[in-house]
């Protein structure tokens, strides 16, 4: 089983946004049982907070699933726990690398780099755009899905 924790500032937007979308693909592609999906924020500042109502409405206006949340931070065992960490912008990266050294590199990917884009996935507490950032979401869902490229130690176990 392959886990992946999808991270972001305060896990409330982009993170939790990208989990759903993610656990939506994962189960009607039929392969719930290959993945253990989950997110976290690398701030504090949010913690205990539902999904921000924007980012819960866009979801709906797709049909996309959810459930209640519960802003968490990430943590050294979360990061020991899950075989693919999954930043939404450099600024999380950062963040990581601040919090944990260079501990978790190996497994760490920013998200967009998944794709084509190779950029970040831009933070819609800040613009606005929710429909942006789903769409950008979709897109790094749907390359993780299907194998994109993403760090040797996590291709290697699939």
């Amino acid at each position: 089983m392959k886990k992946i924790l999808f991270i972001c500032h305060g896990n409330i937007c982009r993170s939790v946004m990208a989990e759903f979308i993610f656990k939506d693909m994962v189960r009607k592609a039929g392969r719930e049982g290959e993945f253990e999906i989950a997110s976290r924020a690398t701030s504090r500042e949010e913690i205990g907070n539902d999904m921000y109502p924007p980012a819960r409405r866009c979801l709906t206006g797709h049909g996309v699933p959810f459930e209640r949340h519960f802003a968490a931070q990430v943590t050294r065992q979360a990061c020991e726990d899950y075989d693919l960490l999954v930043c939404m912008d450099d600024w999380n990266l950062r963040n990581m690398e601040r919090m944990f050294g260079s501990d978790y590199a190996g497994k760490t990917v920013k998200f967009l780099d998944l794709t084509p884009l190779k950029r970040d996935v831009a933070d819609p507490w800040y613009t606005g755009d929710f429909e942006q950032t789903y769409r950008d979401l979709v897109l790094g869902c749907e390359a993780l899905l299907c194998g994109s490229p993403a760090p040797k130690h996590f291709l290697n176990n699939r």
